[in-house]
């Protein structure tokens, strides 16, 4: 494939994401935006908006039997899993980070490093380490997956069914979110009520470095008020360089845009533990979400979201889901790495012992 022509099917791939944005925003429907990215927050928000909307295309087209998609691999990711893809089936472009890579090695006597050369080979002992940057000229190239519904096979794991939002949080979730804020500096704090935060279930103070969080709900919901208070410390720092509260910084983005993008890093976090936040964050999120228009904004949130909260789930000890990927995919394909490896090493002791009969 040429260069004219990659570029073409990426710039075919960024109206499809624009037109995905412009859908987004016209129907005002961030639950649906935000049901996605549950499901996939291993992904880009472009991403995501992507692979729903020609999933959507589709099943219109009647190519796939379920409305939404539900977790995607690639083509031999898919074999990795024990799963074929149908044959007439048509992937899903997606955009992958263009990355040039280069390895360096440093010096023995300077302990400068140098980029190596393609073909240099190390000296024995050397320092080597793995270096890469985005492509200047071309930051994007298209991947292509494909959704289970498109494939054939083994079962899939299938994750379990989220819980209503109440009772226990999942182990280990209030300590690992509490560790977090922790890290930011903050001091976690705990009210007696509502009435004592005036009516809010928690709160963020930057003038105290303090997050306080209702102590009379149960734990489920209290783990999911610290996700939402550490989605706001993560994202919404109003504080200059001189540690105070920077009133312009302050107020340079929205509140609806702050409650929005704090309430969405909690229900992406609740999803990634079975936990079924919908109830309360979907109505809130849509009250602050129709109080602030821009599509730039819409884009803007929804890749600020997703990237917090696979930073928050990246740090936490706990069990998740929603990855997008098949559950053990990882696994199935380093055995995979593993078994060509194995095979490799017996195909060059072969080649090892025919050659050294033929030398006698």
């Amino acid at each position: 494939m040429t260069s004219d022509e990659i570029d073409a099917r990426l710039k075919a791939v960024q109206v499809m994401l624009t037109a995905s944005v412009e859908d987004l925003f016209a129907s005002d429907d961030w639950r649906a935006a935000l049901t996605a990215a549950a499901r996939f927050h291993n992904y880009s928000f472009d991403n995501v908006l992507l692979i729903y909307a020609q999933h959507q295309a589709a099943f219109a087209d009647g190519r796939v039997s379920a409305p939404e998609p539900s977790m995607v691999a690639g083509f031999r990711q898919w074999q990795a899993m024990g799963r074929q893809v149908q044959g007439g089936q048509h992937g899903y472009k997606i955009l992958r980070p263009n990355r040039i890579q280069w390895r360096e090695t440093q010096d023995p006597g300077t302990a400068q490093w140098r980029r190596m050369e393609r073909t240099e080979r190390p000296r024995p002992g050397a320092q080597i380490r793995q270096r890469s940057r985005l492509n200047p000229n071309r930051p994007f190239d298209l991947a292509t997956v494909f959704d289970v519904s498109q494939t054939d096979g083994e079962p899939v794991p299938a994750p379990p069914a989220p819980v209503i939002l109440a009772g226990r949080a999942p182990d280990g979730l209030w300590a690992g979110l509490a560790e977090q804020v922790a890290a930011q500096g903050f001091t976690l704090r705990d009210a007696p009520s509502a009435a004592a935060l005036g009516r809010a279930n928690g709160v963020t103070s930057w003038a105290d470095v303090t997050v306080t969080v209702r102590a009379d709900m149960d734990d489920a919901a209290r783990a999911k008020t610290l996700a939402h208070e550490l989605g706001h410390v993560l994202l919404h720092d109003p504080r200059g360089a001189d540690g105070r509260v920077d009133l312009a910084l302050a107020m340079s983005v929205t509140r609806g845009v702050k409650e929005v993008e704090a309430e969405s890093v909690a229900f992406l976090i609740g999803a990634a533990h079975g936990m079924d936040t919908s109830d309360y964050s979907l109505p809130y999120i849509s009250t602050w979400a129709s109080r602030d228009e821009g599509l730039a904004t819409v884009r803007a949130t929804g890749t600020r979201v997703i990237a917090t909260a696979r930073r928050v789930l990246d740090e936490l000890p706990t069990r998740q889901w929603g990855s997008g990927q098949p559950l053990g995919l990882r696994e199935r394909m380093e055995q995979r790495r593993r078994e060509v490896s194995t095979l490799r090493v017996r195909r060059d002791r072969q080649l090892a012992r025919s050659m050294a009969g033929v030398s006698r």
